[in-house]
């Protein structure tokens, strides 16, 4: 092997002299995660499905938590009942059916149908006999005028002619009154204008006004009485909350006063009513004041008889702030909101110790901790602390 030349081994050597008094490279120190935070990534966020709100001063505002149930509007609603008695022919509506004022709803074969267009044509009958005997009468008493006046009648007769007259003409008035009841009769039995189908002994049940079947009380076949439900009348649109308020809570039952409620089957919902009425008297046994709320429901998606869970909000207080209620965690003994911020596309998520006050079903007052205006996390919550728990625990371990 050919030696190097003298200069080459000489840089050689100054090299590999350079290289051993070089001190090692360290790695660099490792960045130092701040506890109790996590960065999620956009797939994250979206799987977790996060809610998030803000904390805000607002005046404060009670809330009582109880229960209650979605009824018709009494006001609107109409149960209509037998007026004649007999056997139902037909019931022509089921519940749910949408009516209009007129609409047939009930057929009921009748003797008092019968009896009614009896009654009519026996007044018909006494009204022509009448005036033909008024027209006789005051014939004769205008021809008893002409005599006396030529002096061949005396006064007596006239008196009787006279008599005559002004009672053929009361019994008219008699016979037309005693047509125009009988003819009212049966206009209630049968209701204005022809139906469809029915015969001349059956009494005919209308609709009063426009809106909906509620119930369906009897089938054909049934004989009822006077004043037997048939069928119930309704807007479903016209729904109220029926609350039983406790004594104890009284103050926040006011006409106006707004009612947060949810439904079993609509999870996560949240509807609003407004309180229209307030009963006057508390009940002796419960101790509760029945409370009654219009319902605020364009989707139309409540029904009547649902059981609901309410919050009948109190009256403003002085500002507090305030978070969701959902916002607040236990964390390993510490009472803490989950605060967010945008980063990139993903979330970063820590959680704060706060100090908590009053509480409703609704809201919860922050008495330190956190500050308005910062974005925290509501819906997803309990997923969010599960997240920084796992984080937690890795540190530890």
């Amino acid at each position: 092997m050919t030696p190097l030349p003298r200069p080459v081994r000489a840089l050689v050597a100054c090299a590999l002299a350079l290289t051993a008094c070089r001190a090692p490279e360290t790695a660099p120190p490792a960045m130092d995660t701040p506890p109790d935070t996590a960065l999620l990534s956009a797939h994250a966020v979206t799987l977790a499905g996060f809610g998030v709100d803000t904390v805000r001063t607002v005046p404060w505002r009670e809330s009582y938590a109880v229960p209650a149930r979605l009824v018709l509007d009494p006001m609107t609603t109409q149960p209509l009942g037998a007026f004649a008695e007999g056997r139902v022919t037909r019931v022509l509506v089921q519940p749910g059916d949408q009516v209009r004022a007129g609409d047939v709803l009930v057929l009921i074969h009748s003797h008092e149908m019968m009896d009614a267009r009896a009654a009519l044509s026996r007044a018909e009958a006494g009204q022509s006999a009448a005036e033909v005997s008024a027209r006789a009468a005051i014939a004769a008493g205008a021809r008893a005028e002409r005599l006396f006046a030529a002096k061949a009648l005396s006064q007596a007769e006239l008196e009787r002619a006279r008599a005559a007259a002004a009672e053929g003409e009361a019994e008219l008035a008699r016979a037309k009154a005693e047509r125009e009841r009988a003819t009212a009769l049966l206009q209630h039995l049968a209701g204005s204008g022809p139906a469809a189908g029915a015969d001349d002994h059956e009494v005919v049940v209308r609709a009063p006004a426009s809106g909906t079947v509620i119930t369906r009380h009897v089938q054909a076949g049934a004989v009822v009485l006077v004043g037997q439900p048939l069928v119930t009348l309704g807007r479903v649109d016209g729904l109220m909350l029926l609350l039983n308020v406790p004594e104890q809570a009284l103050g926040a039952a006011r006409t106006g006063a707004e009612v947060h409620f949810s439904v079993p089957a609509y999870a996560g919902a949240t509807f609003v009513a407004r309180v229209t009425r307030v009963a006057p008297a508390v009940d002796s046994l419960t101790r509760t004041v029945e409370v009654w709320a219009a319902v605020a429901d364009p989707s139309r998606r409540l029904r009547a008889e649902m059981f609901a869970n309410a919050s009948l909000m109190g009256p403003a207080e002085t500002p507090a702030v305030v978070v969701p209620t959902g916002a607040v965690q236990a964390l390993e003994g510490d009472t803490v909101v989950v605060v967010t911020e945008q980063r990139g596309e993903g979330m970063f998520l820590r959680a704060l110790p706060v100090r908590v006050g009053r509480r409703t079903a609704e809201a919860a007052e922050i008495l330190a901790g956190v500050d308005p205006g910062t974005a925290v996390i509501v819906r997803g919550a309990a997923l969010a602390k599960a997240e920084l728990l796992k984080r937690r625990s890795a540190a530890g371990g």
